[in-house]
């Protein structure tokens, strides 16, 4: 799974859930929307846990 910190308001690179780093409420992005502000200052957001998406027609 992804470590890299990732800034608020830089666009999701994966849908599902992400946590700011060092702990705190989980939010749900959506792949290239932009993530939301962290609770705390200077800190970025780390992917938790990546939507499973099904293909279509199966």
């Amino acid at each position: 799974m992804a470590t890299k910190k990732i800034k608020p308001g830089t666009p999701a690179p994966n849908s599902g859930q992400y946590r700011p780093v060092g702990g705190g409420s989980e939010v749900t992005a959506v792949q290239g929307k932009p993530l939301p502000p962290t609770p705390k200052p200077g800190t970025g957001w780390k992917l938790v846990d990546k939507t499973k998406h099904k293909p279509k027609g199966k």
